[in-house]
């Protein structure tokens, strides 16, 4: 599990007005309705960015983070993946007993995108129909945002936090957009060298990689309570800042 119940989402190193914040349904094309967070920022945003969460789906440190982006100057989705299992959520976000042990292994990747794809679009349309998007996920999600660098989806990069290689799969050596790898030095979850040679075969096949370690760093070290990871989290949010500056400014 990626955070507390209670955990939070540092802030990020640039901060505004946010205009709207609020969880709602949306709709993936193949009807399923699931449930997601938005938020906007007061000023005209000049990128979006679909969230991908850890395994507990549409947890209110997520909804948080769209809100964070928000301050960032972005425009943010955060969606949650069981709408097909379990439905949208009652009360637009997971709660701490929610059971994701027996929805997780229904999810997949045709379905994760999808509801990408969704939640892109509503962000298109709020702002405007051009809107550069990028995925920004989180161990399960991260592992779905590297993977999506090969996707067939209309986003312009993704960045993963603590991913998962192993998920990548066959889609590492078809990456072609740029990805961002935040690696947590210390994580007990996935090898760093693992995450290093999943860095390279993307570069390989043509994807810009900017993989980052943080030396020590446990994994879920993301968070605002984490005092001695501070410096690691403004810096974290600073390789995924640039990377939605780089895509706007495209």
């Amino acid at each position: 599990m990626c955070h507390d119940h209670d955990s939070r989402p540092p802030a990020p190193p640039r901060s505004g007005d946010v205009a709207e914040r609020g969880t709602l349904t949306l709709t993936a094309a193949d009807g399923t309705e699931f449930s997601a967070a938005y938020a906007a920022p007061a000023t005209t945003p000049r990128a979006g960015v679909v969230l991908l969460p850890d395994i507990r789906g549409l947890h209110p440190y997520y909804v948080a983070l769209a809100e964070r982006f928000a301050e960032a100057g972005l425009a943010a989705v955060a969606i949650d993946y069981f709408g097909r299992t379990a439905g949208p959520a009652a009360t637009g976000s997971r709660e701490e007993d929610f059971d994701w042990q027996t929805h997780i292994p229904q999810t997949t990747p045709a379905g994760v995108d999808a509801d990408t794809t969704a939640a892109a679009e509503y962000l298109r349309s709020r702002t405007e129909p051009t809107l550069p998007v990028v995925t920004v996920g989180f161990c399960f999600g991260g592992s779905h945002a590297w993977r999506q660098s090969a996707a067939d989806l209309d986003i312009a990069g993704s960045a993963g936090f603590y991913g998962k290689p192993e998920m990548v799969g066959e889609a590492a050596s078809q990456a072609r957009r740029p990805v961002v790898m935040i690696i947590a030095g210390a994580d007990s979850a996935t090898p760093v060298a693992d995450q290093l040679q999943l860095a390279a075969t993307m570069r390989a096949a043509g994807a810009e990689v900017d993989d980052v370690v943080y030396e020590g760093a446990p994994h879920s070290f993301f968070d605002r309570a984490f005092g001695e990871w501070a410096e690691a989290c403004q810096d974290a949010w600073q390789h995924v800042l640039a990377l939605t500056d780089r895509v706007a400014a495209r």
